[in-house]
């Protein structure tokens, strides 16, 4: 031991066993602070993480929803568009079959006021040829009057007479108008009965008194005629 040493003491040696043993006490109790802290904000961590996956789950869970009220929201959007559609679709096709028959309607209408007025106008046309005829007939008459009255004696006004009355009756002829046939027996649609002929069999036609005529297939005067009983 040297000079400058100092001999060490028993309260020397407690004290510093006590620093050291408080010194280790506070060591443990920051170790335990700190460890205390460290669960503590592992616990905070935690709880937060779980709060944070609640919310989490919420949202995905609200996402969900609003998607899923979205896609029937769609869905019944897109419903009810096809069901307008096919309303439409069906309004349209009965529009479009009414148009038809009203379009049907009036070409059936137009035919036939086209054939009414061609049928008034051809009537129109033959039942002026048709007078005009009967006066001609009245002239026809006449000319076979004076013919049958001069008997078998020729002269040029008999030859005269004879080329009128044929010229006429060829003119009659391109107007379709034609004599009615007489040597068929008698016809109550063609011959007028204006008379009874003793020398005829019954039917039968004995003599034509008035020739009659024919337009177009038409009675324009019947034949007056005597028949046999």
């Amino acid at each position: 031991m040297t000079q400058d040493s100092k001999p060490i003491q028993p309260d020397d040696v407690d004290q510093a066993a006590r620093e050291e043993q408080v010194h280790d006490g506070l060591s443990d109790e920051a170790q335990q602070s700190a460890e205390q802290k460290s669960k503590e904000k592992d616990s905070k961590d935690k709880e937060s993480k779980e709060k944070g996956g609640l919310f989490s789950s919420m949202r995905n869970m609200f996402s969900n929803s609003s998607n899923d009220t979205e896609n029937e929201d769609s869905e019944r959007d897109s419903a009810v568009s096809i069901e307008d559609l096919q309303v439409q679709i069906e309004e349209l096709q009965a529009s479009l079959k009414l148009e038809k028959a009203r379009v049907a309607n009036a070409t059936y209408e137009m035919e036939k006021t086209k054939e009414r007025l061609a049928r008034e106008a051809e009537n129109a046309k033959k039942f002026a040829l048709e007078k005009f005829a009967k006066g001609l007939l009245e002239s026809v008459d006449n000319l076979e009057r004076a013919i049958q009255a001069a008997g078998e004696e020729r002269s040029p006004l008999l030859e005269g007479i004879e080329l009128t009355h044929k010229s006429l009756l060829s003119v009659l002829e391109k107007h379709d108008i034609k004599a009615v046939d007489t040597t068929q027996g008698f016809n109550a649609e063609l011959h007028q009965a204006v008379g009874i002929d003793p020398n005829a069999k019954s039917g039968e036609i004995g003599n034509v008194l008035q020739k009659g005529y024919t337009l177009s297939d038409r009675l324009l005067r019947p034949a007056m005629v005597t028949v046999g009983q």
